[in-house]
């Protein structure tokens, strides 16, 4: 029976975002209950979209004993501390050197992670992991479809596989595939040949979505591409708030043959550079994004208006309130905006009761310059404990707890908000629905997602406008303040060529 150790550590870093992840950020609530040890981590998720259960699955089901290590994941934020970082890796090879002969090492990594002492977190990873296995052993890591995967990284791992769809609907189809490239290694007796290929610009979260053009058509190749040739290809659109040198696109091939492998690499990799024009997306104003959605918006055909900077899917702490001001500021009646993260006025509307009404100052609780809370008066329409399970296609099943909840409904104008204590993002209809608020009766629903907000709320929605409304989590990467990013990158697409921190 072949001995194969998994574990994972993920994290999502916007170096740029106000609040920083330390340990106990890897025990708080994210999309997965984190941090799990040794035999926890074989029973915990089961069932869950997670990468690691489909590893654990694909492994058991060709008769393979797996040797659990840690797992730990966390919302995304600012850099995971050193401390953080250091506690959870050191474990982690502190149980693989105690695991004794292992056949293999699968890890659950998300590809984007960045320590305050590290900058490349999973390449450093991999790289004590391989320390302590040696070269005998095969390393093959899954990895988030928002990786920045680094040359190190594809070093020091004998196999990555990445997910395909965003919204992320594949996790545990990506960790399937990991295990399955081990085990292909392991029956075969020989290492794969591989390939990289990165890219010299950047992409907007939101035209990162495989639900839409160019990445639903460049997917379709790379599948079509896969089959026709066996050599297994992934591509990762990047993390375009990470600020590495790395940073950015980057396509992986592995294959028996060198030859074919480099030929599906540079085939897929020319047709992801053509489609450069394609990646340009529009963004709207906040004040232009309501007017439009005013003239669309129906109940039954909802006008969705994504608030993606402040996405705490990325790193906003989704409590930010410029959107929630445009409506307001043109009578947006029936508009619902959510998750608003403020848990002084969800406590104070508990303490207040349905019915009652009372002024309100909402949001801006990062202390971000510029930025304020909206303060109005509110009547308290329902109430929620914050304990739900989710319904759509991406979290379907999962039970998030985040603590007492509100929808609040501005009594001049209409206009809801729901609020939570803890932060997760609006993804789900089954967080507004928990208040009592049917979306898709709504004629506006204002979301703080990016893109994940599509695969639940797209099927019912008339129209979707990305919304360029204040947050930390800038949509255009060309309005960060880089330092570290290398020199001749196109800050977005068809966009400004970055020369490097001057002076």
């Amino acid at each position: 029976m072949k001995r194969i150790a998994i574990g994972g550590f993920r994290h999502e870093t916007n170096t740029f975002a106000p609040t920083k992840a330390d340990h106990a950020a890897f025990a708080e609530l994210s999309a997965e209950p984190s941090p799990l040890r040794g035999e926890a981590l074989l029973h915990t998720l089961a069932g869950a979209n997670v990468p690691v259960q489909g590893t654990l699955d694909t492994l058991r089901a060709a008769g393979c004993e797996p040797v659990p290590l840690v797992w730990a994941s966390a919302s995304p934020s600012a850099h995971v501390t050193e401390a953080a970082y250091e506690r959870i890796v050191g474990e982690t090879v502190e149980r693989l050197r105690a695991a004794g002969p292992l056949d293999g090492v699968v890890l659950d990594l998300h590809g984007a992670m960045v320590a305050e002492h590290v900058d490349d977190g999973e390449g450093e990873m991999l790289a004590r992991v391989r320390a302590v296995v040696g070269e005998r052993v095969p390393v093959v890591a899954s990895l988030d479809l928002h990786a920045n995967v680094t040359r190190r990284m594809v070093a020091q791992a004998d196999a990555l596989t990445i997910y395909r769809t965003y919204p992320h609907v594949d996790m545990a189809e990506t960790g399937a595939r990991a295990a399955q490239l081990l085990l292909r290694m392991l029956t075969s007796g020989r290492r794969l040949h591989k390939g990289m290929r990165a890219f010299d610009f950047l992409t907007m979260l939101s035209q990162q979505c495989t639900l839409i053009e160019p990445l639903r058509g460049l997917y379709a190749e790379l599948v079509a591409l896969q089959e026709r040739s066996g050599v297994a290809l992934d591509f990762a659109p990047g993390f375009p708030m990470a600020d590495i040198a790395e940073c950015g696109m980057a396509l992986v091939g592995y294959g028996e043959d060198a030859a074919a492998t480099e030929a599906a690499l540079d085939r897929l990799a020319r047709l992801i550079a053509q489609a450069e024009p394609r990646f340009q997306a529009e963004l709207l104003e906040p004040d232009e994004a309501v007017r439009r959605a005013l003239r669309n918006g129906a109940p039954g055909a909802p006008v969705v208006l994504a608030d993606t900077q402040d996405n705490p899917g990325v790193g906003g702490n989704s409590d930010t309130t410029g959107l929630l001001e445009a409506l307001v500021r043109q009578g947006a009646r029936g508009a619902v905006l959510g998750l608003l993260v403020d848990p002084a006025a969800a406590a104070r509307a508990h303490a207040l009761g349905p019915g009652a009404a009372a002024d309100f100052s909402l949001g801006a609780l990062s202390g971000l310059p510029g930025h304020r809370p909206f303060e109005g008066r509110f009547v308290v329409e329902r109430l929620g404990d914050g304990r739900l399970t989710c319904t759509g296609p991406m979290f379907l099943g999962l039970a998030l707890e985040l603590g007492p909840m509100a929808c609040l409904r501005h009594e001049a104008t209409g206009v809801r908000v729901v609020v939570s204590t803890l932060k997760f993002q609006a993804a789900d209809q089954a967080l507004f629905r928990h208040v009592g608020v049917e979306p898709a009766a709504q004629p506006i629903l204002a979301l703080k997602s990016s893109v994940h907000f599509r695969a639940d709320f797209e099927p019912i929605a008339r129209a979707v406008h990305v919304v360029k409304a204040p947050g930390p989590a800038l949509a255009d990467p060309a309005e960060f303040a880089w330092k570290k990013l290398r020199p001749g990158v196109r800050l977005r697409p068809m966009g400004p060529v970055w020369g490097g921190p001057r002076g």
